[in-house]
């Protein structure tokens, strides 16, 4: 029953004042010490854990937070009949897996960002012991006796105690608790298996570093900046791309002209760790099938997605059959389209599109059809004018502050850690930290990981959250800022909208806080926030090119990007 990510959901209200906060962004970088009369004010929790930095300090904290989870749970099981109380049993059943859950968290973090592959390695196995720990309390028969006796009780709870009490009963349930103890056995060794196969391939995709190299002729027409970056220039003159690296896949998918080019690093890239991952594939789909059958469910899919809208397997894949047919005229009509200006550039009539030219074709479109070049659009996004501007749009939207505080540790020189407090009453909310830049070993996409999960702690007070988004963006390089696509900005608004799910949760219960929403929900507060990317106001506020600080992308630039994206909107 680990619990890795939590929510809460908000209300998006309010229209945004015009104020260009380009240069006036307040660059005071305070302390988390600032914060301790407020926190105390507000009765929270606020600060950051204390990060392990050798091997030998991660074998520590997973060892003490399995002892002080167990420890707990036998509180539980201990208790005489005529003791158990509600908060006792079933609400101390989430404190006793808090210190389990943040050492997974922070565990987790390591292994996707620490420069040392020692570190990356011992805490991947410290996870792989927490995610069996997890697994093996959650099959312990005592501790279910105890929570089943009390609901048999049907204790007179409301609101989120019964959301809780039902989710605990149903996840036992999902668990096999009512089964016999030869099928319960064999399903907790079966959950461990599958928890260690997927931590396997995900480990080998992050640590992947599939090089493909070119000439300078077989990226021509890739931008000048990147051609000269020495993270892809190297010193034999060779440009040797790193298809693990998505910032350096799409500009090349992008902007090469030569087809084998893209095709050579598309399939680089789709076929990373091929021999590592596929007879681990294999094994997760069978591993996957054997706990459905046991559990009685026809297939891995009805499993899943029994606790989601959708109920069932099949309702899902009749949603996306009737999504595919209806989308299907739209796609057809986009690919022929993108067809003939491939036939129109390679002068062959008969030119079809493959899955390696569509990204290539679109930015075409783009530049030959609605007369606008994305990759011109990257000086007026600037980084940090761009985190400004967006920071001050959501202190707007929500009524908060963000400030730059001093990390006391940091795993890169330059990673950045911010403090979100309400702007009203001060009373600190979160934390966030933000890694921005790609590096080798380091996680190869764009995600918000959970540090310190939130919850309502015994002693009364609330635990705030700490969280991290870890970023892939270009880097600075030429003596030129880094500068964000388009795209990147709307990355940028929707990740961080996933961290301020995380810092704004009210929720008592580490199951329910943050982004610990239901599936079907936890990317929609996101996918709202970064639709503010296409609002003229908006980017204004920020959107301005470095170069001379006050230009800002007209409004028929704009308009045409809004055509673009609802023409190609099929692929």
């Amino acid at each position: 029953m680990r619990q890795t990510l939590r929510a809460r959901s908000f209300i998006m209200a309010g229209s945004l004042s015009l104020l260009c906060i380009t240069g006036l962004a307040d660059t005071t970088v305070r302390q988390l010490d600032d914060y301790h009369q407020a926190a105390d004010k507000a009765n929270v929790v606020f600060g950051l854990p204390l990060w392990e930095k050798t091997p030998a300090q991660i074998q520590a904290t997973m060892e003490t937070a399995m002892s002080v989870g167990n420890r707990r749970l036998d509180a539980i099981v201990a208790l005489k009949p005529e003791q158990r109380t509600f908060d006792n049993t079933i609400k101390a059943l989430d404190y006793a897996n808090f210190p389990v859950s943040a050492a997974a968290n922070r565990m987790s973090v390591i292994q996707e960002t620490s420069t040392s592959k020692e570190m990356r390695d011992i805490a991947t196995q410290a996870i792989q012991r927490l995610e069996t720990w997890f697994v093996d309390t959650s099959f312990r028969r005592d501790v279910y006796e105890a929570v089943k006796a009390v609901a048999d009780t049907h204790p007179s709870v409301s609101g989120e105690d019964a959301m809780y009490l039902t989710t605990v009963l149903r996840d036992y349930r999902r668990n096999g608790m009512d089964l016999p103890k030869e099928q319960r056995d064999r399903l907790q060794m079966l959950k461990n298996r599958l928890n260690e196969l997927g931590l396997k391939f995900q480990r080998n995709i992050s640590a992947a570093k599939p090089l493909v190299e070119f000439t300078r002729e077989e990226l021509e027409g890739v931008d000048e900046d990147f051609l000269n970056n020495k993270e892809v220039l190297g010193k034999d003159g060779k440009y040797r791309v790193n298809a693990n690296v998505t910032w350096q896949v799409l500009e090349v998918l992008r902007n090469a002209r030569h087809e084998d080019t893209r095709k050579r690093l598309s399939i680089a890239r789709a076929s990373r760790v091929l021999k590592e991952n596929t007879p681990l594939f294999v094994d997760i789909l069978k591993t996957r099938a054997e706990i459905a059958r046991l559990l009685g469910y026809d297939n891995w899919a009805d499993y899943r997605i029994e606790i989601k809208m959708a109920k069932n397997g099949k309702t899902a894949w009749d949603f996306l059959q009737r999504l595919n047919k209806g989308l299907a005229p739209k796609f057809k009509e986009e690919l022929e389209t993108f067809a003939r200006l491939k036939a129109k550039e390679t002068g062959n009539a008969d030119a079809r599109i493959n899955y390696w030219d569509v990204g290539y074709y679109k930015h075409q479109l783009t530049k030959t059809r609605y007369q606008v070049d994305k990759d011109k659009l990257k000086v007026y996004f600037e980084l940090e004018n761009t985190l400004n501007g967006m920071f001050s749009i959501f202190e707007e939207l929500f009524g908060i502050r963000i400030e730059p505080v001093e990390a006391p540790y940091k795993w890169i020189d330059d990673l950045r850690l911010y403090a979100v407090s309400d702007a009203s009453s001060g009373a600190p909310m979160g934390l966030i930290y933000m890694d921005m830049f790609p590096r080798d070993g380091k996680y190869n996409h764009f995600a918000q990981f959970d540090v310190t999960p939130a919850k309502r702690l015994p002693n009364g007070k609330y635990q705030r959250p700490v969280a991290a988004l870890i970023c892939n963006f270009p880097p600075p390089s030429n003596g030129k800022p880094s500068l964000l696509t388009y795209d990147n900005v709307e990355t940028l608004f929707h990740e961080f909208g996933h961290a301020l799910h995380n810092v704004l949760t009210q929720a008592n219960y580490m199951e329910f806080s943050g982004t610990s929403v239901p599936r079907d929900f936890v990317e929609a507060p996101s996918q709202m926030l970064e639709n503010w990317v296409r609002n003229k106001k908006v980017l204004d506020r920020f959107a301005v090119d470095y170069r001379d600080g006050k230009s800002r992308i007209p409004t028929d630039v704009l308009n045409k990007l809004e055509e673009v994206r609802l023409a190609t909107i099929g692929t």
